[in-house]
């Protein structure tokens, strides 16, 4: 039964609405019960925090690190759509927020933590505070609708923009950060932390 004027597949987008949302809670209560800080040390929040390889870095509600969280939303949306292609977009972007979250309750660990301070250019990383972990899954959110309401070709040369901007502001992005967690390149460490 569905509310007076309320189509079944619009109650059941709405549905998925919520999916998301509470997906995302679960994320924050999963990072508060592996002790994650709620917000930055320095008892304040930045709307940006510009330092790269300082204890603010993953600590405020956005940072460097933005535009890879926008392009996780533009990859995801991508796979959502065809892995459930006749699915609600509420679907898919359940199926989204699940990844993300998923990936910032992962990057918290102190496991992937360790691989960060000695593969890649995040000497000091610490993980992210609870914080920054939610705006985080925000940003991709905003980059799968995004990706959901402009020409792919316009979300491929935001994304394109993206890289090269960080890869030349603070030598590091995506696609960077991917390959460096996954197989690391002594001299692309090296280049980065000449920084």
């Amino acid at each position: 039964m569905t509310l007076a004027g309320t189509s079944p597949s619009r109650s059941s987008s709405h549905k998925w609405y919520v999916v998301a949302a509470a997906l995302l809670l679960v994320q924050v209560l999963v990072l508060y019960l592996m002790g994650r800080l709620p917000m930055c040390e320095c008892g304040y929040v930045k709307l940006f925090e510009p330092g790269v390889n300082t204890p603010g870095n993953s600590q405020h509600l956005a940072d460097w690190y933005t535009p890879s969280h926008i392009i996780h939303g533009f990859l995801f949306y991508w796979f959502a759509w065809l892995l459930l292609r006749q699915k609600p977009l509420s679907m898919r972007l359940s199926l989204a927020v699940l990844i993300e979250a998923a990936w910032e309750i992962l990057e918290n660990s102190p496991v992937i933590i360790d691989r960060y301070r000695t593969a890649t250019m995040a000497l000091g990383y610490a993980g992210d505070s609870i914080l920054n972990s939610a705006m985080d899954t925000v940003f991709m959110v905003l980059g799968f609708f995004f990706a959901a309401r402009v020409p792919v070709w316009l979300t491929i040369l935001v994304a394109i923009f993206f890289e090269i901007l960080t890869a030349w502001l603070i030598r590091d992005n995506l696609t960077l950060n991917v390959l460096m967690l996954v197989a690391p390149i002594e001299s692309i460490k090296t280049w980065q932390n000449a920084l």
